[in-house]
């Protein structure tokens, strides 16, 4: 079982984000990276067309429980803010994703903006600012139109390939550098999108899951037939998506407006999933992480000021009291935790 071995909570300075952008329902701006020694982290967060750096102490510290077990976070010290220093957008950011290049153990940070651009940037070893730019494209119609929110994920086997989502379009775009490989068109405004793990057969590239509206697709990217869609899967009708997460065992959980996690094995050849169960959320699920230690649990973000992680039987174990209106959750930003 799983332990929380910490629990803290950072205030950015309000001199650093004058102005920042509204709270949204895909909270998919921040990214965090935990450093070797385990002694402090560095967030990044995004807000207008800037990405800022915000570096927070890790040294331990007891855990706070309050009634029912509920685990209250601690203040934790600001080391170091500051702006990255990267070439800006010239609209709103919606999504930032940090992935790690294995030959050198550096980070890349990659960010998109509401109108598809995407821009990559490899962060040097102290992680203050970029290098220089590894690459940048822009949309296939080159920002026409309304933005809206767009996502963007990287394969976990080769952080050169990118999928990018934009809701308004009702597209996906695949990307290797700046090479633009193929667009998928949705049926539905896409929520969230992510490339699969630990397929039996090395697909990791290949494969990626996508939440639309109320149904979970999966995409084969070297398949023509049917634009490549290997499933659609539907959830409860009306009540949309906003999550969607892989495990290193290969299952994909989903969450969104009707509070339930449901999670689906993608190797069966009927896409039936082999376990749900409803999430005591007070309200929808935005986000969802399973953990890097034990993959039997997954992580669960609300719009409310609590989450929880619950274990492979669907069983709640802790919530987490954030004492804030909106929250964010990176796939590392979750508390330590111990086995």
């Amino acid at each position: 079982m799983l332990e929380a071995k910490s629990l803290r909570k950072a205030v950015v300075a309000p001199s650093l984000l004058e102005n920042p952008s509204a709270a949204n329902l895909q909270s998919t701006r921040l990214a965090l990276h935990v450093d070797d020694s385990s002694s402090s982290c560095t967030v990044y967060v995004a807000s207008g067309c800037s990405i800022y750096r915000v570096q927070i102490s890790m040294e331990d510290s007891l855990v706070n429980e309050g009634k029912e077990s509920l685990l209250i976070p601690v203040s934790a010290q600001v080391i170091d803010s500051s702006l990255v220093n990267r070439c800006p957008h010239r609209s709103e950011i919606q999504s930032i994703v940090l992935s790690e290049i294995e030959s050198n153990d550096r980070l890349i940070l990659g960010s998109v903006d509401s109108y598809g651009h995407l821009i990559v940037s490899r962060l040097d070893p102290s992680c203050k600012d970029v290098n220089r730019v590894t690459f940048s494209a822009l949309p296939r119609d080159c920002g026409v139109g309304e933005g809206s929110w767009a996502g963007l994920c990287f394969s976990p086997s080769q952080w050169s390939m990118a999928a990018v989502a934009r809701s308004f379009c009702k597209s996906i775009d695949i990307y290797d550098q700046d090479i633009h490989l193929r667009t998928l068109r949705t049926l539905w405004y896409p929520t969230s999108l992510g490339f699969m793990q630990n397929l039996s057969n090395g697909n990791e590239r290949s494969m990626l899951a996508v939440t639309e509206g109320c149904q979970l697709t999966i995409w084969d990217l070297r398949m023509k037939e049917k634009d490549g869609c290997l499933h659609r899967i539907c959830g409860s009708l009306g009540d949309i998506f906003y999550a969607v997460a892989s495990s290193s065992t290969g299952s994909i959980a989903v969450g969104g407006a009707d509070r339930t996690v449901t999670i689906y094995d993608p190797r069966r050849a009927d896409g039936q999933h082999y376990q749900d169960g409803c999430i005591a959320q007070n309200m929808s699920i935005t986000g969802l992480a399973f953990s890097s230690i034990d993959p039997d649990y997954i992580y669960i973000q609300g719009v409310d000021y609590e989450w929880s992680f619950v274990d492979k039987v669907m069983k709640i174990r802790r919530y987490f009291h954030l004492e804030e209106t909106q929250t964010g959750l990176d796939s590392v930003s979750a508390p330590t935790e111990t086995s």
